[in-house]
């Protein structure tokens, strides 16, 4: 049993995109990378020595930085609102 199914990726897009079919949008990537990295964040509490997951974790916040940095030289209205609704730190 996969933690991301079909149907909880699409209700992402539906939430954060235009659409339930709107995959490329950065406010949908970045509402997928979160989604993503908050398992594997459980995953590590509790498989300390897991390097692996750690490392490709690691690499999806820094995909998920890399979008948010776009959106925001290109957009700035969009990152704040995406920052708000998925509780971002920065």
């Amino acid at each position: 049993m996969s933690y991301l199914t079909p149907e909880k990726k699409q209700e992402l897009f539906a939430a954060y995109g235009a659409s339930n079919t709107d995959t490329g949008s950065p406010e949908s990537q970045i509402a997928l990378f979160s989604y993503r990295i908050s398992h594997l964040t459980q995953h590590l509490k509790s498989n300390k020595h897991d390097f692996g997951t750690q490392r490709a974790m690691l690499k999806l916040i820094g995909k998920r930085r890399k979008m948010l940095d776009y959106l925001k030289k290109n957009d700035i209205e969009r990152y704040r609102a995406i920052v708000k609704a998925l509780n971002l730190r920065k």
